[in-house]
């Protein structure tokens, strides 16, 4: 009897061993969530595996949504990008928000064309790294919205996407049971029609049941018969098939679909416009990845730019930026079809533009982008908490500042802040911190809300939110339980940090712009253990949040004890950061003006070092001694008698104070600068160096000489000579004033605010603790002033530098 038994079991063909792994599933019930982005599956395919095996649970794949993670075929998934973390591409356009020039980037990247603080907004995948048994269950998100609204808004949709709101009728487990059987009755009899009719009656199983019927030996044949019809389904067939498998919850690395695919891409040709938008919503709607169908998609689109209207312009975009790729060459005629339809936009639709848009990475003009924000700000009292964030994510993406969005973000979010979810919250501040947009109403209905959102935040999305009231410097004492209660957050999910190590730095220097720091989760990001974990990461360059937090402690930590970055360490990344400086910040021509001025001005160029005071704050200063009488001092007396080919090598040693740049006073040095005792004359230049000589400068084209004023009297030598203390200003035991002359630019502050960004402010504070007094060049100041003549020029750095003396 068992011989025979054995006799009668089918053979399996290769391509369907795959499927074997559905009879662990079918005890699990497949459990459908909706998060701020999700579509359909949300987290599926995570939750039978994490019942599975329990190490996987926070394996988190490619996120094809805006929110929330849905999952992907592994091999896939490293190849795509997080659209939160990537923070902008080299190719979003620079509008009103150039890069910072005037810093070394904050991004995780050394390009300072990414101006995109510590590159927050959209991250390179995190790379594999060891699951941690501790981590606890994800929790729900609070705030559940439909992310396909917009198919709602007209009845032309429905013949190019699916209602995932209308299931099909249900059918009982007793109806589905005579269709099983009739596959093993009709066996290889069954036609194509049979096949397609068998699967979708199948799908029309309450969802508690299709796990089981997934696993049932018959299913697995009928699959395997409809593999053997695949090229006889005709297109819409093959549609509906592949909607059935949309309802049965098939897994999207499931070994079938991968056929399913192959076919559909060779008749790509065939379709219309309509079966192929159908066809890429439904792989949508699965979760699984198919670049290859959409490329012919995009390339069949190039047919029927005449016949699109404004649904398939929307839903195309929907569909580009679900699949987070497009050629370069599409988005102008795309962009073109998009404006010719603008005006019909509705609520909805302009918040799926804005979030396909901000999904492909790819750029469109200025001029677009405007017209689409003019189009959601007219209809901004109908749009869902959803859209607006969508909007605000494309403004992030292209930094265009609107101003009359953003004035009308100042009433709708702390109208609506009580309504929306964490991570619809967490969006609007990082793309206020981006834009450098500071609105203390805004600010507080976020804080206010946070506190009792808390439970539902995802790691990044506390780090992130800390990120960006940091960076705008929100003060804490403005909300009282915002930093807290995101900072006990942190403690109580860790373990996480030993997956994704780049959320604690990216916590840790928020917080320390308020001059905030939890000792205890300091303690993890500089251990050796930790820091080791970090510096693994082959995607992410995370040596600079690293020195940037060491050095922060260091100089705001005086008492600490605990552990710190190696000297070697410090060091590489300093010189890394330097080298960076030298061939991008240090060539800005605001700087070389200022530069050479003040060497005219002082006497010299070893009176001016440019150099990084602060190498962890990623910025150039131009360094200036002065002597308590204003005197100048040589900072780097080397510095003249260098030869130009050593001349990098020594500005490379003082980007990091390797080099002892103090001036000794002496006697020598005395009689020189009093002209042989003459104390009661003022100092006369030679004709050779009245150029350069600090009291008088020769003027540019015939123009009057002007003087600085300053004269060598004896109440200044007797200063010399008994060096005394300044109360109103840091020197160090020789009597020195050290100035950091800064060249400032717009992107170090809150817009139309006098409110430094985050890092700008903390260099501000550490400045003036490593012993120096700060001289800005602001620039609505200095650039203008570099139209004007060199006396005008240097008569504004005289000023500058004077007046701190006062």
């Amino acid at each position: 009897m068992a011989a025979c038994v054995l006799c009668r079991r089918l053979p399996r063909p290769r391509y369907l061993l795959g499927l074997r792994k559905d009879r662990t599933q079918a005890q699990h019930v497949s459990v459908e969530q909706k998060d701020e982005t999700d579509d359909h599956k949300g987290n599926k395919e995570a939750l039978q595996k994490q019942e599975a095996s329990p190490q996987e649970v926070y394996r988190l794949f490619y996120n094809p949504s805006s929110y929330h993670p849905s999952v992907w075929t592994a091999a896939s998934s490293r190849s795509q990008r997080d659209e939160d973390e990537q923070c902008l591409s080299t190719l979003a356009p620079s509008f009103w928000q150039q890069r910072n020039r005037y810093s070394v980037s904050c991004s995780r990247h050394l390009s300072s064309s990414k101006n995109t603080l510590l590159d927050l907004a959209f991250k390179d995948p995190e790379p594999e790294r060891p699951s941690v048994s501790s981590f606890r269950k994800p929790t729900p998100p609070d705030v559940k919205v439909n992310a396909r609204a917009f198919l709602k808004c007209r009845p032309e949709y429905a013949s190019m996407t699916i209602d995932l709101t209308k299931r099909p009728r249900l059918i009982e487990m007793e109806e589905a049971l005579p269709l099983l059987q009739k596959v093993i009755v009709l066996k290889g009899s069954m036609k194509p029609s049979d096949v397609c009719q068998f699967i979708m009656e199948l799908s029309r199983l309450h969802r508690d049941k299709i796990p089981m019927v997934r696993s049932d030996q018959r299913f697995i044949m009928l699959l395997r018969y409809s593999v053997e019809h695949l090229s006889l389904f005709t297109e819409l067939q093959l549609l509906e098939v592949l909607q059935a498998f949309v309802w049965l919850d098939m897994p999207s690395d499931h070994t079938i679909l991968g056929l399913y695919e192959a076919e559909l891409i060779r008749r790509a040709n065939q379709m219309s416009l309509h079966q192929l938008l159908l066809a890429a919503d439904l792989w949508r709607c699965i979760g699984r990845q198919v670049p290859q169908f959409l490329q012919h998609l995009y390339d069949s689109v190039r047919m029927y730019w005449e016949e699109m209207g404004v649904t398939e312009v929307v839903h195309l975009l929907y569909i580009i930026g679900e699949g987070r790729q497009c050629s370069k060459d599409l988005m102008h005629p795309v962009e073109q079809q998009l404006m010719r339809h603008i005006h019909k936009l509705l609520p909805e639709e302009v918040g799926a533009v804005c979030l396909g848009l901000f999904k492909s990475k790819l750029s469109v003009s200025e001029g677009a982008v405007t017209r689409i924000v003019d189009k959601g700000h007219s209809l901004i009292e109908d749009m869902s908490d959803f859209a607006i964030v969508n909007v605000l994510k494309l403004l992030r993406f292209s930094y265009l500042y609107h101003r009359g969005w953003l004035q009308a973000m100042s009433q709708e979010v702390p109208r609506r802040a009580q309504k929306m979810g964490v991570k619809g919250l967490m969006h609007v501040a990082l793309a206020c911190s981006v834009l450098h947009y500071r609105d203390d109403n805004i600010l507080m209905a976020i804080a206010e809300r946070v506190p009792s959102l808390v439970a539902h935040c995802r790691i990044k999305d506390s780090c992130k939110l800390l990120w960006a009231l940091g960076t705008l410097g929100f003060p804490p004492v403005q909300s009282p339980s915002f930093y807290p209660s995101l900072t006990n957050a942190l403690r109580e999910r860790k373990a996480e940090f030993q997956r994704y190590p780049e959320h604690l730095l990216t916590a840790l220097l928020g917080l320390a712009f308020v001059s905030l720091f939890p000792e205890d989760l300091i303690t993890i990001a500089l251990s050796p253990d930790f820091v080791k974990l970090a510096l693994t990461s082959t995607k992410l360059e995370l040596k600079k949040d690293l020195l940037t937090l060491d050095e922060t402690v260091g100089l705001e930590l005086p008492h600490w004890s605990g552990p710190r970055l190696s000297c070697e360490l410090r060091e590489e990344v300093a010189e890394i950061l330097w080298k960076f400086a030298q061939s991008d910040l240090c060539q800005k021509p605001e700087v070389l003006e200022a530069e050479s001025a003040l060497q005219i001005l002082l006497g010299g160029e070893k009176f001016v070092c440019k150099r990084m005071i602060l190498p962890h704050t990623r910025s150039i200063d131009l360094e200036v001694h002065l002597d308590s009488s204003g005197q100048p001092i040589p900072v780097n007396p080397a510095l003249h008698t260098t030869t130009p080919e050593n001349n990098s090598s020594t500005s490379t040693h003082q980007g990091w104070g390797r080099m002892n740049l103090e001036a000794t006073i002496t006697n020598e040095l005395l009689a020189q600068l009093t002209n042989n005792k003459n104390t009661t004359k003022p100092l006369t230049p030679s004709p050779t160096s009245e150029r350069t000589s600090p009291h008088g400068v020769q003027p540019d084209d015939g123009r009057r000489r002007f003087d600085t004023g300053l004269h060598l009297t004896n109440e200044i030598i007797e200063h010399l000579t008994n060096p005394c203390s300044r109360d109103s200003a840091p020197q160090d035991s020789t009597n020195t004033l050290k100035l950091a002359i800064q060249v400032s630019s717009r992107n170090q502050y809150c817009f139309h605010s006098q409110q430094l960004m985050g890092l700008h402010a903390m260099k501000r504070r550490h400045l003036k603790l490593a012993g120096y007094r700060v001289v800005e060049l602001s620039f609505h100041e200095w650039f203008p002033m570099l139209r004007k003549s060199r006396a005008e020029k240097l008569a504004h750095l005289h000023c500058k530098v004077y007046n701190s003396l006062q």
